[in-house]
């Protein structure tokens, strides 16, 4: 308890004192305090900041996050603060550094999922510190955790035929055409209606993260088999795609997913998933040399880091551009 009230000492004296002057107050603080017995409640920290995992949620649900993503911080948030016992006011660099060792230690989590966990961490102590509820956030001396970056697999040209040619209704060739040559996410897919789509023009307008609508394009191949799919039909739902038995509800994520895996594992492909195409077609523009900034705005990003991480060059195209460029 009594290193508690030292350390609060410190961070409500940061904006007066420097790195060096703080040291020296500690040093006093704890020859101080060494054969005092301190008793400290918490109440106060309380009034203060009565909720505020809520009121972080509430902030960002207002900056426009979905509520997947809203979900996703509440419970890593509420964890964090179950695990380490403190209020937020209370927790330390080192007490999230004990529980990010002992998260990673007890579930065997991966580097990535360690770091998100960090991001986020440091989105709600930042947060909290911009709002006055603390002086500097604890998360500030927990630096990036480094990952190995992994090339991913994408689609080859062989194995996009195989799957078309394999599919065994009108509807699954023209989900299969739609997120190849679209890029688009499969949560915007399965929101889209019929009426959303303008086939003159081969585009639909999407709404991606963030509740923001974007254009998306589609190719003639992907227009034709669309029509096909929408001609046989004979159900009223207006939904773009809709499960293949009565009544003919409106297909979600599950779906394509499961139909995406039936279909690999008859053609004996590995890791087929939705996903697999947005990166596959980043990865292709790239490659055939689509400016950065509108495969960007293709697939809806707000950073074009994130764009990076979708798409990889081919090392032959590297090796032609520099002959090309350098010599």
């Amino acid at each position: 308890m009594k290193k508690e009230l030292i350390n609060e000492i410190q961070r409500q004296m940061l904006p007066h004192l420097n790195n060096e002057q703080l040291l020296q107050l500690q040093r006093i603080l704890t020859e101080v305090l060494r054969d005092v017995t301190v008793c400290y409640e918490a109440q106060h920290d309380e009034k203060q900041m009565p909720d505020a995992t809520n009121a972080f949620v509430s902030a960002k649900r207002i900056e426009g996050c979905s509520e997947k993503t809203l979900k996703y911080y509440r419970k890593t948030i509420e964890a964090m603060l179950s695990g380490i016992g403190k209020t937020a006011q209370q927790i330390t660099t080192d007490d999230l550094r004990r529980y990010l060792t002992a998260y990673q230690s007890q579930r065997r989590s991966s580097k990535v999922t360690i770091d998100n966990i960090r991001r986020i961490l440091s989105s709600f102590f930042s947060w909290l510190e911009d709002e006055g509820f603390i002086i500097k956030s604890p998360v500030r001396r927990i630096h990036k955790v480094k990952t190995a970056k992994l090339v991913k697999d994408t689609y080859t040209d062989e194995a996009l035929e195989l799957m078309r040619d394999s599919c065994s209704c009108a509807r699954d060739l023209a989900i299969i055409d739609l997120l190849a040559s679209s890029g688009m996410r499969v949560g915007e897919m399965i929101m889209l209606n019929r009426e959303d789509i303008n086939f003159n023009e081969r585009e639909c307008v999407v709404v991606g993260k963030g509740n923001k609508e974007r254009l998306v394009y589609f190719d003639a191949r992907t227009k034709i088999h669309l029509q096909n799919y929408l001609e046989s039909r004979t159900d009223a739902n207006p939904a773009l795609f809709v499960s293949l038995k009565a009544p003919h509800n409106r297909l979600m994520i599950g779906g394509v997913e499961t139909m995406l895996r039936g279909l690999g594992k008859r053609l004996n492909l590995t890791k087929v998933h939705p996903h697999k195409f947005r990166r596959t077609l980043a990865t292709s523009a790239i490659d055939k040399g689509m400016p950065i900034e509108q495969v960007q705005q293709l697939l809806g990003h707000q950073k074009i880091d994130t764009t990076m991480h979708y798409a990889m060059v081919k090392q032959q195209n590297v090796k032609l551009a520099h002959r090309k460029y350098i010599g």
